[in-house]
């Protein structure tokens, strides 16, 4: 068993990898729905349907990665390659994705299309292989547990990277220079002044808390939005004044707003972060190392493999439990910008909120192994699922001012998110064990394709449902009164449907028939096994 033992070094270098996976994945969980609506200015059904529509094309090319990465010869592996071919590939199609060309209404719709699906495709080329590795890098199903848990240090990193920064380097990126006139009125009214020294297509301005009413001072520019709203959007031209009436917060000064030309913000913001991301795929590649090899005397027999997968019923149960808490994590995921910056009314504290959630994840990973080695890994899952989902739904009593509560249970509901997300990974590769004890057969890419797609289309299931909901109530982004309309909804999302999911994901957890005893068993089996070629 010595040579199955793991440096950490080799740890923190896979680590890295998931890293990077999840400034892509959770930079477009949580920020591609509020881009598209707010931004880019698609519908939310438009997004929802988008969402879904791109999805179902990765259940078939997952598979088709699964199998070509079984498949795969070289001097590298059968993994470890395609997280190197793959790195600059993702990067770039991830800087496509929040990048906001002057098209037609219908052009915008297209090329969300081709860039998200490219997305979806060149991250299953990535994550797949990148999953399947950690299968391959040892056979102690303990150690393969302690490598899962640096694994998800390192995604919730990476998701705590772009979660935490990304709003504040949409500020930097996005920042026009404006020159803010503030005149003081009656009653704390205001009459503020802007003109920036550029055009811009779409600027954004708001107090920085986020509490006060903007509405139109002058006549002419009253046509273009003449409700009252926590914010404008609007195009300027160089040197133009326009001029608005402020009202709900008193001893204002020009500090107090901020003017962003979103589009810009978030495109170069994902451009340095996408840097990031290929760096980090870079050093995973260097850093590890595949170990486990399948039986000598197996032959490829794409049949088999099949048959070998459709009665593991270890893998079946995880596919149908990963997909739903995928859409349980993605749902939260997507509906938390959109939740503070219209029901909470302060946006740039979403970034505060998603820091905690990370740190609360990291706490989450750290402490999977201690609590799978004590009570089993099944019995865990099941916990928190159940716990994860009760504390978020109780997010639906609380209100505007209740931000240190709303901190505190979702910062509880992610901690035990955290646990059931790092074992999902682990337990695959016990899945892949279970198929190789019980059929003399490994096929490590195809059983991880089930990762890969339970996570992707669980976020587009989870888009789907977001984008309905929110089409329900009538939400527009760019629409004060639809906005409001739409808070029930936006409330609901956050709290009581994501447990319900989680209640459905527990009871078919219960199931799941790879006891701490049985997974034993197979580990000694099949080290005897290996001894023997």
């Amino acid at each position: 068993m010595k040579n199955y033992r793991l440096l950490i070094s080799e740890k923190i270098g896979y680590a890295l990898g998931d890293g990077a996976a999840n400034i892509a994945w959770r930079g477009v969980a949580t920020f591609l729905f509020i881009f598209y609506t707010d931004v880019f200015g698609l519908s939310p059904v438009t997004v929802g349907v988008l969402f879904l529509v791109a999805r179902f094309s990765d259940g078939i090319s997952d598979v088709l990665m699964g199998i070509i990465g079984d498949r795969t010869k070289s001097k590298y592996g059968k993994f470890r390659p395609w997280i190197l071919w793959t790195a600059i590939p993702l990067g770039v199609i991830l800087s496509l994705l929040f990048t906001s060309p002057d098209l037609s209404a219908t052009g915008k719709v297209i090329y969300a299309y081709i860039t998200y699906i490219l997305f979806t495709l060149i991250y299953t080329a990535n994550n797949i292989p990148y999953g399947a590795l950690m299968a391959v890098m040892t056979g102690d199903d303990k150690e393969r547990t302690s490598l899962g848990s640096y694994r998800m240090v390192g995604a919730f990193g990476g998701g705590m990277f772009v979660q935490g920064a990304l709003l504040f380097l949409v500020m930097y990126f996005g920042n026009v220079n404006p020159d803010i006139s503030l005149n003081p009125l009656e009653n704390d009214i205001y009459r503020v002044e802007v003109s920036v020294p550029r055009d811009v297509e779409s600027v954004n301005i708001k107090t920085k808390d986020g509490i006060a009413l903007f509405s139109w001072a002058d006549a002419s520019q009253k046509k273009q939005d003449s409700t009252a709203s926590n914010k404008k959007s609007f195009s300027v031209q160089a040197n133009e004044k326009y001029a608005f009436l402020v009202t709900g917060e008193s001893d204002l000064t020009s500090a107090s707003f901020s003017i962003i030309d979103q589009k810009r913000g978030y495109s170069n913001s994902i451009y340095l972060m996408s840097v990031f991301l290929t760096l980090f795929m870079f050093i995973t590649f260097y850093t590890t190392k595949e170990r486990v090899l399948p039986p000598k005397t197996q032959k490829n027999n794409l049949k088999q493999d099949f048959k070998d997968l459709l009665s593991n019923k270890p893998w079946l149960i995880l596919l149908g439990v990963g997909l739903l808490f995928n859409v349980y994590n993605s749902i939260k995921q997507g509906i938390v910008i959109i939740y503070f910056s219209h029901y909470l009314n302060n946006q740039i504290l979403a970034a505060s909120f998603l820091i905690g959630l990370m740190l609360a994840s990291i706490a989450g990973a750290m402490i999977t192994a201690p609590l799978g080695k004590r009570f089993g890994k099944k019995n865990v899952f099941i916990s928190a699922l159940l716990f994860s989902g009760s504390v978020n739904a109780l997010l639906f009593f609380c209100g505007p001012g209740d931000i240190e509560i709303i901190f505190l249970l979702g910062m509880l509901s992610e901690w035990a998110s955290a646990i059931f997300a790092t074992l999902f990974f682990v337990m695959l590769a016990d899945a892949a064990d279970y198929s190789e004890f019980k059929n003399s057969r490994r096929a490590t890419g195809l059983i991880y394709s089930a990762g890969s797609f339970a996570t992707k289309f669980g976020g587009g299931i989870a888009g789907a449902i977001i984008g309905f909901v929110l089409g329900a109530f009538n939400y527009s982004g760019q629409d004060a009164v639809a906005i409001q309309g739409a808070i029930p909804g936006i409330v609901m999302l956050m709290s009581w449907i994501p447990l319900l999911i989680t209640i459905i994901a527990a009871s078919l957890m219960v199931f799941y028939p790879l006891t701490q005893e049985k997974i034993n068993e197979i580990t000694l089996e099949l080290n005897t096994r290996r001894l023997r070629e």
